[in-house]
């Protein structure tokens, strides 16, 4: 049975928020806050992936710190390999900190599919979503992904022959919705009272 570890991609600048984007508030907790109870409540190993020391306070979990900088998102998934490596775990799920409406069933459903796949990838609304994916840590394929110049998380999936999982859903209701800039926050606001009723 897989049983992965969960990073919490949280390196992003921000801009189109005006920065601290996993600081902003919703529903009376941060979206880190949102993403930490969602993670801790499936993996004994959850860590916070962070561009640089010092960048988020007070968390409890432990901060991996980019090795690379200026490729995005993918630095947060060398990380992640890292982790996993460190916590013996072949498996890990790297969601984004800007994700607050995430399935109960991810887990369960990626694990299920992942088989002897290298992700595990869902899809909504035809898209696919490469911060809620599930990886085989291959450390090796990563490398020579980077070495040769991907920055693409996307790209990297299909390289590895990532599995999709597809979520049935509407846009209204769907559960990879991200936070990216102050129209989505005050959305995920509305969302959240309205879930929460």
């Amino acid at each position: 049975m897989v049983k992965p570890g969960i990073v919490i991609a949280c390196g992003g600048l921000g801009k189109r928020m005006g920065g601290s984007k996993p600081l902003r508030m919703l529903g009376g907790a941060t979206l880190l806050r949102h993403a930490c109870d969602w993670a801790t409540a499936r993996s004994d190993h959850v860590a916070l992936a962070v561009r640089e020391a010092g960048q988020l306070f007070d968390e409890s979990l432990p901060l991996l710190i980019d090795r690379h900088t200026g490729i995005g998102p993918i630095s947060a998934l060398a990380s992640a390999f890292d982790f996993a490596q460190a916590t013996k775990r072949e498996h890990v799920l790297v969601i984004g900190c800007d994700q607050p409406f995430l399935p109960n069933n991810l887990v369960a459903r990626l694990s299920a599919a992942i088989g002897d796949g290298g992700a595990a990838m869902p899809t909504s609304l035809g898209r696919e979503q490469p911060l809620a994916t599930l990886w085989r840590a291959d450390r090796g394929a990563l490398a020579e992904y980077l070495a040769k110049g991907g920055q693409s998380l996307k790209g990297f999936a299909h390289r590895v022959n990532a599995v999709t999982v597809e979520w049935e859903t509407e846009p209204a209701c769907d559960p990879f919705f991200n936070v990216n800039d102050p129209v989505a926050l005050e959305e995920a606001e509305r969302r959240f009272r309205r879930t929460r009723r």
